[in-house]
């Protein structure tokens, strides 16, 4: 998958790991992604998944933390969280809101096996043991966009690795890049429309 990265990612990662800053920064997160997210989708279609959203990237973020307490990358654990939002999109069938085409689900959920199948995670059941008690907030599915897919949003062509695109232009291969030195976990969102093409 293609990331972006720049001195938010940092910024996120440190807070969503510091004590008494993960709780507003996880909160701050899933409101930007479900933000970014619904602006993909039919402008009719869009408050009818909002709260489905905000559930789903409230749950991603545990999955980002626990993929960074076993040692990935900032890069790939980003990327472990969109892959489980693409997996759930899928299953809606939001093809408009995927990132990547159905037919590169599988090698990417092939990259992280160890990690999905130690929480439980798979296709169909995209958040494994992050799923919270109460499920997600229901939200209507698309199933005949599944028929004729155009995947509209998605990025073909990246499945076997993470590529990651720093704030200089430059594309990296493996996510294994090293953060700014004065990472500033104050700095997570409040984001402007701008940064928020950024993710």
């Amino acid at each position: 998958m293609k990331l972006y990265q720049n001195p938010r990612h940092w910024a996120s990662k440190q807070a969503l790991t510091t004590p008494g800053l993960r709780g507003a920064a996880n909160y701050a997160l899933v409101k930007l992604h479900t933000k970014i997210f619904l602006g993909k989708a039919d402008a009719d279609r869009r408050e009818e998944r909002r709260d489905h959203l905000d559930d789903l990237f409230d749950a991603t973020i545990d999955a980002y933390v626990a993929a960074l307490e076993a040692d990935y990358t900032e890069a790939e654990a980003r990327e472990i969280t969109h892959i489980q939002a693409n997996f759930d999109f899928f299953n809606h069938g939001w093809t408009e809101m995927m990132e990547i085409p159905a037919d590169e689900l599988e090698p990417h959920y092939r990259r992280y096996e160890s990690f999905f199948q130690e929480h439980g995670i798979t296709i169909d059941d995209p958040l494994g043991e992050f799923r919270p008690a109460g499920g997600l907030t229901s939200a209507p599915e698309t199933p005949e966009k599944l028929d004729e897919p155009a995947f509209e949003n998605a990025i073909a062509g990246f499945a076997d690795d993470v590529y990651v695109e720093t704030a200089d232009g430059e594309t990296v291969v493996g996510g294994d890049t090293e953060p700014p030195e004065d990472v500033d976990p104050t700095a997570v969102p409040g984001v402007d429309d701008e940064e928020a093409q950024a993710d």
